[in-house]
C-alpha cells in the first residue's frame, strides 16, 4: 500500500486532506452536542 502512495503522490495528498475534513466535521459535532447540553442546563 506504501508503494501505491508513493507513485501516486495526488492520492496520498487527497487522504490526508479527507482525514483532515472528517476529524474538523467530528469536532464541530461533539462541539454542537456540548454546546445544546449546556444549553438545556442554562434554560
Amino acid at each position: 500500500m506504501t508503494e501505491f502512495f508513493s507513485k501516486q503522490p495526488l492520492y496520498s495528498v487527497l487522504l490526508i486532506v479527507i482525514i483532515c475534513w472528517i476529524g474538523i466535521f467530528g469536532y464541530l459535532f461533539r462541539l454542537g452536542r456540548k454546546i445544546s447540553s449546556m444549553e438545556k442546563k442554562v434554560g
